[in-house]
């Protein structure tokens, strides 16, 4: 099958959900008071300030496709960002959404520790690859849509331009797809780098280009605000 152009993942802009996580695991707490349900969590002003900083890097030279994880979020960035471009063709597809965290939703990671701890323990046994918490996902579970939603599009859009919105764990695996990574460089990918808001990772011709690149938003101003741990993302 013909590799696309051009592959681009953008995480969506700092959301409301992301502001309320950070304090609430910087003050010690053991849940995030988030009141929407995570498929409607918008973005806060920084993240919309991001959003505008991607659409002036991709109105250099545009996609062709761009697909948009149906979250508030997501859509929001892509809205954004994609303003003015009105060649560009969008699709909303669920297989982006978020990972789903099931009994660990809306738990800082201390609370996790505190109020699930066979939860903890059995995640630290299993690791986060194979980890699906009661209700949720693993990392291997989101594997398998985003398997199926890239060989769509490559069969689709043989040699184009396409650019996903999507979220922290997505950047992650597509590129553990892309790059053919095993469970362990992915892992240890994972220790080692936090995927920032409105940064983008690329990939031409096949070839790995960007990962997790955030100079577009330096120089417009708008500074990447990052969440510290993919596996308890909750928005």
């Amino acid at each position: 099958m013909e590799e696309l152009h051009w592959l681009a993942v953008v995480r969506h802009g700092l959301s409301t959900g992301n502001v309320t996580a950070e304090e609430a695991e910087t003050g010690g707490a053991d849940q995030i008071d988030i009141p929407e349900r995570d498929a409607d969590v918008p973005l806060a002003p920084t993240g919309r300030e991001q959003a505008e900083a991607v659409g002036r890097l991709l109105r250099a030279d545009p996609p062709d496709l761009a697909v948009i994880s149906p979250y508030l979020r997501t859509r929001q960035t892509a809205e954004i960002a994609l303003a003015g471009l009105d060649r560009v063709r969008t699709v909303v597809d669920e297989r982006l959404r978020d990972r789903e965290l099931g009994v660990l939703d809306l738990l800082t990671a201390r609370g996790v520790r505190a109020r699930l701890p066979d939860e903890a323990r059995r995640r630290e046994r299993l690791g986060k690859f194979y980890y699906r918490p009661p209700g949720g996902e693993s990392w291997a579970d989101v594997l398998l849509r985003l398997r199926a939603l890239l060989r769509e599009i490559r069969q689709d859009h043989p040699g184009g331009r396409v650019v996903l919105f999507a979220h922290e764990a997505t950047v992650l695996m597509v590129r553990y797809l892309a790059e053919g990574l095993s469970e362990a460089e992915l892992m240890e990918l994972s220790r080692g780098v936090t995927i920032a808001n409105c940064s983008i990772s690329s990939w031409r011709d096949g070839a790995p280009e960007l990962f997790n690149a955030v100079d577009h938003l330096r120089r417009e101003g708008a500074p990447p605000t990052r969440q510290e741990d993919v596996d308890d993302e909750p928005a």
